[in-house]
């Protein structure tokens, strides 16, 4: 799937992602792909998968693009 990010706090580690389907997905700093310290920008296009967990749908395998 692609979006863009909405927000995300570096500080605490999650935020949201603005699919381009229109919905809205959690996401945590450990679905982000890369090395180091994980963060994501503002309005950053992004490239993601879902998965359901008990909380609701979540992003994983996020990755700017």
């Amino acid at each position: 799937m692609t979006g863009k990010v909405k927000w995300f706090n570096n500080q605490r580690g999650f935020g949201f992602i603005s699919g381009d389907d229109g919905k809205e997905v959690f996401v945590h700093y450990s679905g982000i792909v890369g090395e180091g310290f994980k963060e994501l920008a503002e309005a950053e296009p992004v490239e993601y998968d879902v998965i359901d967990t008990e909380k609701g749908v979540q992003a994983v395998n996020v990755k700017g693009v």
